[in-house]
């Protein structure tokens, strides 16, 4: 069962996740508080994933964020917004989210993405723009981004396009015909070779590099 807790200052929209995660049958919304309550209730319950609204009348959501990420077993946070050119997208990948969902994301979708959450996988809601994408990643980055993917193997690479489709490590390993222990070396590899923390970043590399419009055939087999 993954363990969720919704963050939102907006009792709407903690009812409407809290209804929609539910329904299905390995989800459960163990919580649903105003950002006020988040670090306490995280401490207090455990969660394995926390969907954080990132812009909140009362509380910082990148500081609830950050005092997340500190914790011994922080838990996956991917942040919640309502617009996706928002400006605090950008800070929030950096401080470690693991990608962010707009707040009317379909319904149908929105177990799916917890599921890959969960699971170790990236979510960056299918309209996530270049401009989200600029203001992580500077337009100057380009070369550098080039040079650091140079550093991978081509199997590293092939894996690393797989991450930035948002797969997790037994879905990649699934298609690339791996065990999920080869897997986790290898994504093991790109952050090191890379220099990153999160698959966020990883991807965001890659598509400076121009990894994510190459053939990448040749390191999938």
């Amino acid at each position: 069962m993954i363990r969720v807790l919704v963050v939102d200052d907006e009792a709407l929209i903690r009812t409407g996740f809290t209804h929609i995660l539910n329904t299905a049958d390995d989800i459960e919304v163990i919580a649903a508080v105003p950002g006020g309550q988040a670090v306490r209730a995280v401490r207090e319950l455990l969660p394995d994933v926390v969907l954080l609204d990132i812009r909140m009348p009362d509380v910082d959501g990148l500081t609830i964020l950050a005092d997340l990420r500190r914790m011994p077993q922080a838990p996956v946070v991917a942040v919640l917004t309502t617009f996706d050119t928002d400006e605090y997208v950008a800070t929030a990948l950096r401080s470690g989210a693991a990608g962010f969902l707009l707040k009317d994301t379909d319904p149908e979708q929105l177990p799916h993405l917890v599921r890959t959450l969960a699971e170790g996988g990236t979510v960056l809601s299918s309209k996530v723009t270049r401009l989200v994408v600029d203001g992580y990643l500077d337009k100057d980055l380009h070369e550098p981004a080039v040079r650091l993917a140079a550093r991978l193997t081509a199997r590293e690479r092939a894996v690393l396009v797989l991450m930035a489709e948002g797969l997790a490590n037994t879905d990649i390993g699934e298609r690339m015909h791996l065990s999920t222990g080869t897997v986790k070396g290898h994504v093991s590899a790109v952050f090191s070779k890379l220099q990153v923390s999160s698959r966020v970043q990883a991807a965001l590399i890659a598509e400076r590099a121009g990894l994510l419009t190459s053939d990448q055939d040749e390191g999938a087999r």
